[in-house]
């Protein structure tokens, strides 16, 4: 079996199929944040998904069960994804940095960001994901996400909602934000009406997709 990256050493996917990748991707040491995670999370869904969409890192539900999207944030993307007509049993789902980074306080574990090192140490698994896949349409869910495909700063209140073309390696990208994010907002008036836009997103990468795909 080929060999994972170690520590310092950047990764070096050799798989062909995702299958493959995610059994590499287990024993990657290409960044510190291996040695506090449960496991390494890797993407899950369809091989030749329409849509590929990018998140941050895993999440404390995440790292335990090993499944990306599937904490209380996923469970609004489930949500959001129903709403918008995207059955998520027909795209790909997968984040930018494979581990979780979190600080332990008490008995609760809090998500930290990743920074510049971490994302690019975890980016060759992102690139071979997108390789396999071959996605008509990254959406990238958040900063973090949008910074890991284009190699830098991409703000999502500027970018926002649009289709960035010709995107990254050809495929076109289209940015909002993370769900995480409206689970953050303090007001439900605002809570609903971000809601709503990130509905309008995804049903415009639907919208997307369907030019070339039929979900």
């Amino acid at each position: 079996m080929p060999r994972a990256a170690n520590p310092g050493e950047a990764a070096q996917p050799q798989g062909e199929t995702l299958e493959a990748l995610r059994t590499e991707a287990a024993d990657c040491r290409a960044c510190p944040l291996w040695a506090a995670a449960t496991q390494t999370v890797f993407g899950e869904g369809r091989a030749q998904a329409p849509i590929l969409f990018v998140g941050e890192q895993p999440g404390d539900q995440e790292d335990l069960q090993g499944r990306p999207f599937v904490g209380p944030a996923g469970q609004l993307f489930d949500r959001a994804l129903a709403q918008a007509g995207i059955d998520r049993g027909t795209v790909y789902v997968t984040n930018a940095v494979k581990h979780f980074k979190y600080e332990p306080r008490g008995k609760r574990r809090i998500h930290q960001r990743p920074n510049t090192a971490e994302i690019r140490a975890c980016h060759p698994w992102l690139a071979s994901e997108l390789a396999v896949v071959r996605p008509r349409l990254i959406v990238a869910l958040g900063a973090t996400a949008a910074r890991a495909l284009f190699g830098r700063p991409t703000p999502v209140a500027k970018n926002r909602g649009r289709v960035i073309e010709p995107g990254v390696g050809e495929i076109p990208v289209l940015v909002t934000v993370h769900p995480s994010f409206l689970l953050r907002l303090p007001d439900e008036a605002m809570k609903a009406a971000e809601y709503d836009r990130f509905v309008e997103d995804l049903q415009r990468a639907l919208a997307f997709a369907r030019t070339e795909h039929v979900l």
